[in-house]
């Protein structure tokens, strides 16, 4: 059995409101995860305070994606290594460009301040370099005031957990353990503050390569229309562990 590779080589891209960090390589292969302290780190805490050191602007493919948002640079903060994603109101846009066993894994974890009116969609997704599905979704808000765990095997076959989302106002932690579960399949365990919320499974995803994702986009799955003035999704501590030996 084979490790999980997180993480594809990132090609350096301009333009965001979206982020995925720079890694070389295709990510370690292994198979045993011993223990939670023995992990190497691949994205630090302090990451946002050498923002363009560990992440690039854009989606990996360009700058929008199904959701109305176009990515710029301009809409992109950091400050007291906190991560500032702004999405305003826009017209004239032009259209967008045609285009459980234990074993090795991740986690990931970061703190939020995610909106939750309808019309915005704020992530936090890991989705792969090539094909789709896979897709992670380890924390999304689709302005209903809920957050969103989900987990794609093919586009009708998908787990998917929705929990109220408490205090949008407040910073809350979020954090997902991808381990392998056998040689071709994985388990993905969420937590909300440190509380476990549910675990689902993904066929196939051993192997595979992510990109992962911050996003603010607006109106899509979230509905419309989108606030009339701008709206901020925040993130800090974004953390991502290597358990593969």
């Amino acid at each position: 059995m084979r490790g999980l590779p997180l993480f594809a080589s990132a090609l350096p891209l301009a333009g965001i409101a979206t982020a995925y960090p720079r890694v070389d390589g295709p990510g370690a292969a292994g198979v045993q995860f011993s223990s939670r302290a023995a992990g190497k780190t691949v994205i630090p805490k302090d990451s946002f305070g050498a923002f363009d050191t560990h992440w690039s602007h854009n989606y990996p493919w360009g700058t929008d994606h199904n959701g109305g948002a176009r990515m710029n640079p301009s809409k992109v903060s950091t400050s007291n290594n906190i991560l500032t994603l702004t999405a305003s109101p826009a017209s004239g846009e032009p259209p967008p460009p045609t285009a459980g066993s234990t074993g090795g894994g991740y986690d990931l974890e970061a703190d939020f301040k995610a909106p939750v009116a309808k019309g915005t969609w704020p992530a936090f997704w890991l989705t792969a370099v090539k094909g789709w599905p896979p897709e992670i979704d380890v924390a999304e808000w689709k302005g209903t005031g809920k957050i969103s765990f989900n987990t794609f095997n093919t586009s009708s076959q998908v787990a998917a957990h929705d929990v109220t989302y408490p205090s949008p106002e407040n910073w809350h932690t979020i954090r997902a353990q991808i381990r392998t579960a056998s040689a071709t399949d994985v388990w993905v365990k969420f937590f909300m503050d440190g509380g476990e919320i549910t675990t689902q499974y993904g066929k196939n995803y051993v192997n595979s390569a992510f990109y992962l994702i911050i996003d603010l986009q607006m109106e899509g799955s979230s509905g419309s229309p989108g606030p009339s003035a701008g709206t901020t999704f925040q993130i800090r501590n974004v953390q991502v562990t290597d358990y593969n030996p």
